[in-house]
């Protein structure tokens, strides 16, 4: 356990070292890999403390997709952020604070670890954890609840990411280069302001001549 104790301690003051340095630089293109590096330690510490379902989805939405999305958004954005003021920082700043010591109060309200008598262990939570051997047959009770007994909702939240990504590459298509023609062969210009139809595609093809009639 000692061991264990470390590696979360380590695991958080990385965190902790990621955070300020994100909200440090001023690179765009770092502070999405940095957002990504945040991702991928996180999943790691999700795994320390026995949340393997979290770590999958941490990683895979996190340090993938998410990353993926910031990079493709770099296209219609400039590649460092403008300086703020300090006074525009202290508005975010005080929400912050807010929202931290809020977090810190509700602690007192949390029931300790592993306590019989919390809601996550009364109530439906102790049918679940009855009945996940008999009808998943897996070990991991929080899997089981998300893949099975509230599939439905998982796969409402898979299609929320899905058209999520379709929606933000729609967004970069549509940026006033969509539609457009451009071909420069042998370094001769034959762009067309839209681009050709089908029509007019296949009316071009069968123009063309065969092979038996060219022999």
């Amino acid at each position: 356990m000692p061991n264990v104790l470390i590696l979360d301690i380590g695991l958080m003051a990385i965190l902790v070292v990621v955070a300020f340095a994100i909200v440090r630089l001023r690179s765009l293109f770092a502070i999405v890999m940095l957002q990504g590096v945040y991702s991928l330690v996180s999943a790691a510490w999700f795994v320390s403390l026995d949340a393997v379902d979290v770590a999958f989805t941490e990683a895979a939405v996190g340090a993938g997709v998410s990353t993926v999305l910031m990079l493709s958004a770099m296209l219609l954005a400039d590649r460092q952020s403008n300086p703020v003021s300090p006074q525009r920082r202290i508005g975010p700043l005080i929400v912050v604070l807010i929202a931290g010591l809020a977090m810190f109060y509700a602690i007192g309200d949390m029931p300790y670890f592993g306590d019989a008598n919390s809601p996550a262990n009364s109530y439906v939570g102790i049918e679940y954890i009855a009945r996940t051997a008999e009808d998943i047959h897996i070990p991991n009770v929080v899997t089981a609840v998300l893949a099975s007994y509230r599939g439905f909702d998982t796969f409402g939240e898979t299609v929320v990411i899905f058209a999520a990504g379709i929606g933000v590459l729609l967004l970069l298509g549509l940026n006033g280069n969509a539609g457009k023609w451009r071909a420069r062969p042998n370094g001769v210009d034959v762009s067309t302001a839209q681009a050709p139809s089908a029509q007019i595609l296949a009316d071009s093809a069968s123009a063309q001549p065969s092979l038996e009639e060219l022999s």
